[in-house]
């Protein structure tokens, strides 16, 4: 990233993101343009923050703006300008100097180290992968009944290509010692009160060692955006983003289970065979939210559409799990009733959204409600009915999309 431009943007997203805080939305985004999801209370704003395109906006103060939906259907790799922003922490950096930037690790190791963004990208061997990075609770707004939290639609979620150093390989450069049981991170958001809990986040040593897990410093072939957590990035492919920790500044490795808020009571699910429970009911046991569940959705359609009824339509869209590999896709335009097996696009890596196409001539004329289902190779399959958890995380039940032919 050329420095100089660099600098002007983060003056920019300085200024925007500094407004009062008694405003919730920056004097630039008045008189924004409104959408609206298909929930209850759906109507929302569509601003262009710094570096992204009209984007849905949940909250300002710290941003968390969501994807239109049909940014989806335009490409499998999502655009830095379109991809999802997800802050915790009101207190977000606005400033950060590229040339003296330190990644720190320390803790339970033999050689602390503190590693420039030039070391970084110079002397550790780089690794690309394609990976979906979706929020715990996208989708949390269609839960029934509905739970607390950020009323998200479908779209805080993003596939990109991602380069950066394997974190063994900067784990064993440090030398982890004995008894070392997990891994913490840090990044540069904090909390705005003393009071408050830092957002720090675990894995274990195992997990953090296994290959995939990585310290990205780019984003679809160039710097990652101010706003999606540059200069650096914690990548845990098939993970939730909650585990995607941004402007990553700490790693330690501990010797003990993380017991951080971040991790303890907060991104907890039930421990069962569903990770779910009767609808208002407490969980017996929880345990920290972990890989993906398996989604599918239908792009190019949307409620309301219409459809021919005298000839073939194409329908398509786009599938992906924890990092199993989807197996097959299967579409229905009858409500589940009967399916058809639809077509696989190129495959970009299992972490990766999988394209699916298929044609489908309709039945009848009138409306009809089309339905797509994925299934992987460890097995799993999208359930037809919706689950319920007091967070809203994980939903993937069968989405509906209702059309008309004419």
């Amino acid at each position: 990233m050329n420095s100089g431009n660099f600098t002007n943007r983060r003056k920019v997203i300085a200024a925007a993101l500094a407004g009062g805080a008694s405003s919730l939305l920056p004097s630039w985004a008045l008189g924004a343009e409104m959408t609206n999801l298909p929930m209850a209370f759906g109507e929302r704003e569509l601003i262009a923050f710094p570096g992204k395109k009209p984007m849905i906006v949940l909250t300002s103060r710290p941003p968390q703006l969501e994807t239109p939906f049909k940014y989806f259907d335009n490409q499998i790799i999502t655009p830095n300008d379109e991809f999802f922003v997800r802050y915790h922490m009101a207190g977000i950096p606005t400033t950060i100097n590229p040339e003296t930037y330190r990644l720190k690790i320390g803790g339970n190791v033999a050689k602390p180290l503190e590693i420039s963004l030039n070391d970084l990208k110079t002397k550790f061997t780089s690794q690309r992968i394609v990976a979906v990075n979706q929020c715990s609770g996208n989708s949390r707004g269609f839960f029934e009944p509905r739970v607390n939290g950020g009323q998200l639609g479908n779209g805080a979620m993003g596939n990109a290509v991602w380069v950066g150093v394997p974190l063994k390989e900067i784990l064993k450069a440090a030398v982890p010692g004995k008894g070392a049981k997990q891994v913490s991170f840090n990044g540069l958001d904090e909390p705005s009160l003393p009071s408050d809990s830092d957002f720090i986040k675990s894995l274990d040593i195992d997990h953090a060692m296994d290959g995939d897990v990585m310290v990205a410093y780019e984003m679809n072939g160039t710097g990652i955006p101010f706003l999606n957590g540059y200069p650096i990035k914690l990548i845990v492919p098939g993970y939730y983003g909650t585990y995607w920790v941004k402007h990553l500044s700490q790693i330690n490795v501990i010797d003990t289970e993380f017991s951080g808020f971040w991790m303890n009571p907060a991104y907890r699910i039930p421990d069962n065979d569903c990770n779910c429970i009767v609808a208002g009911a407490p969980p017996a046991k929880t345990i920290p939210i972990n890989q993906f569940t398996i989604r599918s959705f239908i792009t190019n359609l949307t409620d309301n559409s219409t459809v021919n009824a005298d000839k073939p339509n194409l329908a398509r869209g786009i599938a992906f799990d924890a990092g199993y590999g989807i197996k097959k896709v299967m579409f229905s335009q009858d409500n589940g009733q009967n399916w058809q097996e639809a077509r696989l696009g190129k495959d970009l890596g299992r972490f990766s959204f999988r394209e699916w196409t298929t044609e489908f001539r309709p039945l009848k004329k009138g409306p009809l409600d089309l339905r797509v289902r994925a299934f992987n190779h460890a097995g799993q399959i999208q359930p037809m009915t919706a689950s319920w958890m007091p967070p809203g995380y994980m939903r993937n039940v069968v989405e509906t999309v209702k059309v008309t032919a004419v």
